[in-house]
């Protein structure tokens, strides 16, 4: 079972986005938890690295991975603010985290229970504990703050 306080996480993910917002990225954030710390962090930089993997959720992970000398994140839940694509759903499995817990549900990439729930798919040899819909409306409103200026920008 993944631990709470999940909200406490989101809230840090949420100061990820608000970074990425700032900087003109699309406002996504991630955090990694474990044992109620922080030992990771990322939010987008796509635009900024001109990398089309810098996803908050890939960094965050590196950066624990970094952190803890190993690229297997057992024990640890990765905290998001929007449901991770099929590329970070595969990070998830891959690192071998013990949870994830994200905001806002993405119906248009969503992989891990919108289109598709890759986190938990048994064919593979680790499977991922999944929580959606956590801060969900403060996840979804700075992603449609950020693209209602984005279109307001671009007449």
């Amino acid at each position: 079972m993944i631990a709470p306080p999940h909200e406490h996480f989101i809230r840090q993910a949420l100061a990820e986005a608000q970074r990425a917002f700032e900087a003109g990225e699309v406002p996504v954030g991630a955090v990694v938890g474990m044992k109620g710390k922080v030992i990771g962090r990322g939010h987008n930089q796509r635009e900024g690295l001109n990398d089309p993997t810098a996803h908050a959720e890939i960094l965050a992970i590196t950066a624990a991975a970094n952190h803890l000398n190993d690229w297997r994140l057992e024990g640890c839940t990765l905290y998001v603010t929007k449901e991770p694509c099929p590329m970070c759903a595969g990070a998830i499995v891959n690192s071998r985290l013990k949870g994830l817990v994200f905001g806002a549900w993405d119906e248009q990439a969503g992989c891990c229970g919108s289109l598709y729930q890759l986190c938990r798919d048994p064919r593979f040899n680790h499977q991922v504990e999944v929580m959606g819909g956590v801060l969900e409306e403060e996840c979804r409103s700075l992603l449609q703050e950020f693209f209602r200026k984005q279109r307001e920008a671009d007449p």
